[in-house]
């Protein structure tokens, strides 16, 4: 299994149990969480797990696909759909970069909302 898949598998892990030793398992401890580019980061594993308990999301709110764009074992990009059943649903885009361990040093998300109307639950890769 690719450093990728892995990581991954334990984010959907943690994003699911909202666990914050799952969560800090993710990151180095000195890892930037930048939730848009631009935007101030989260800065370590312990400053990430609080801010992720505070916009947790419950498991079964959403669904999640994803596929990966492009990778090396440094860095990765990822494109992914995600539907809330009770709001809006939205398009992702997210650059991982690993270290050696499998702890992202950096995770930088980029989402769009689906517009109303919209084919909200097209395929990653799938043109609309």
């Amino acid at each position: 299994m690719s450093d990728i898949n892995d990581w991954m598998e334990r984010y959907l892990r943690a994003w699911d149990s909202n666990d914050p030793a799952d969560i800090r398992a993710l990151f180095t401890e000195d890892a930037e969480y930048y939730t848009l580019p631009g935007r101030r980061p989260k800065r370590g594993a312990d400053a990430i797990a609080e801010w992720w308990e505070e916009a947790r999301d419950e498991p079964g709110d959403y669904t999640f696909r994803w596929e990966t764009i492009a990778s090396t074992p440094a860095r990765a990009v990822i494109q992914g759909y995600t539907g809330y059943h009770e709001r809006s649903s939205f398009h992702n885009l997210w650059v991982i970069d690993l270290e050696p361990d499998g702890r992202a040093s950096r995770f930088t998300e980029w989402w769009v909302e689906v517009p109303e109307g919209a084919d909200a639950t097209p395929e990653p890769g799938e043109d609309q």
